[in-house]
């Protein structure tokens, strides 16, 4: 079986990483696989390390309006003639999607990792109705915004909900780099996501200022990178908490830095799946996070971590400021989150799901 995996999105996040863990397992369980990327993004040049057949494209919001992008397209998919695509975000469904359904191609994946509705438009009607052919949802509640504005967009027996897993022999067996040395007794809490308003992370400037006046030894290590580093980096200095933030920039390992922290926290306004809080969990770490999204489906509250209600990051802070203060409770969370990720959301069990789901077009 041969099976396309398109993805043109120019930065590296948790839909590229899936896209490029799931290819590379489906190559090693038979498949015959190719990553379709954008020539010089991390997606391509990191599927060509792994040594998947690595086809650079280019697409746009626009390119569907572009006939000699489309022809191009349909000429690749009627040489290569794909059993499958599996498609990451609109662009490439409006494009690479159509020029898919032009070349005949039967079976038309949309890969949908983000819980924000879909708008009810007459183009979203026509792709969803006419180009996509099944779906995969990374969570129940991302399979819920989709039909969120229109329950007959799409057959919702034809959307199968797939979580996100990470490898967890192969995440154990990262080295431990240093990201960050503790200074004295403070506790230091970590947050990994890119600098973008989504990830909320100006909610964590406002959680240093509560903490700080409550004198408590604390350090925020934030990993990412983004638009807003300069804008969050002079509001921390004109709060005065600039000294209890250190902003790490982008970082490979993920593990070695959760080695580095005691709590994670995850204030984001809306996620498709947390990747993040699954691997803090794996690493024993007690998580944070607003209740929104998929975090429920992620977080045992009060087992694995809290969950906070709505945006409110007085509430948060002080569930923060709890852990803070009751090391057996962190080693709690901890343990009992580790135990989650090994029963839920382990790789192997996302492998199989997608290969089942191959295996039955």
């Amino acid at each position: 079986m041969k099976v396309f995996f398109v993805n043109t999105t120019k930065m590296w996040g948790g839909g590229e990483k899936w896209h490029l863990e799931t290819a590379c397992a489906m190559r090693d369980r038979g498949l015959e696989v190719a990553v379709l990327a954008i020539r010089g993004k991390d997606l391509y040049k990191r599927s060509v390390s792994a040594g998947i057949r690595t086809i650079p494209i280019h697409v746009s919001n626009i390119s569907f309006l572009n006939p000699f992008q489309i022809r191009n397209l349909v000429r690749l998919l009627r040489k290569e003639n794909p059993d499958a695509l599996i498609l990451n975000f609109s662009a490439d469904i409006k494009t690479v999607g159509i020029a898919a359904k032009l070349a005949r191609i039967r079976n038309i994946i949309y890969r949908r990792g983000s819980a924000i509705p879909i708008r009810n438009t007459f183009v979203n009607r026509f792709l969803y109705k006419n180009i996509i052919t099944r779906i995969i949802a990374n969570s129940l509640e991302t399979r819920r915004t989709i039909l969120q504005c229109n329950q007959n967009l799409f057959p919702v027996e034809k959307i199968s909900i797939i979580y996100n897993g990470i490898n967890i022999k192969q995440f154990d067996n990262l080295p431990e780099n240093e990201f960050y040395h503790r200074k004295g007794n403070e506790v230091v809490i970590g947050n990994v996501g890119r600098l973008v308003i989504q990830k909320g992370q100006k909610y964590l400037i406002d959680m240093a200022i509560l903490l700080q006046q409550k004198q408590i030894d604390f350090r925020i290590v934030i990993a990412g990178e983004g638009p807003l580093e300069s804008s969050l980096k002079q509001l921390a200095k004109e709060n005065g908490v600039e000294n209890r933030i250190l902003f790490l920039g982008f970082i490979n390992n993920i593990k070695a830095f959760m080695e580095c922290i005691d709590i994670f926290v995850l204030p984001s306004l809306w996620e498709g799946f947390g990747y993040v809080l699954v691997e803090a969990m794996a690493c024993k770490k007690p998580v944070v996070a607003f209740n929104i999204s998929s975090n429920p489906e992620i977080i045992a509250e009060n087992e694995t971590g809290f969950l906070i209600e709505d945006l409110n990051i007085t509430a948060f802070t002080l569930k923060v400021e709890t852990l803070i203060e009751d090391p057996a409770l962190r080693d709690s969370f901890g343990q009992a989150g580790r135990i989650r990720v090994e029963r839920l959301f382990d790789i192997t069990g996302t492998e199989n799901n997608v290969e089942q789901l191959l295996a039955g077009l």
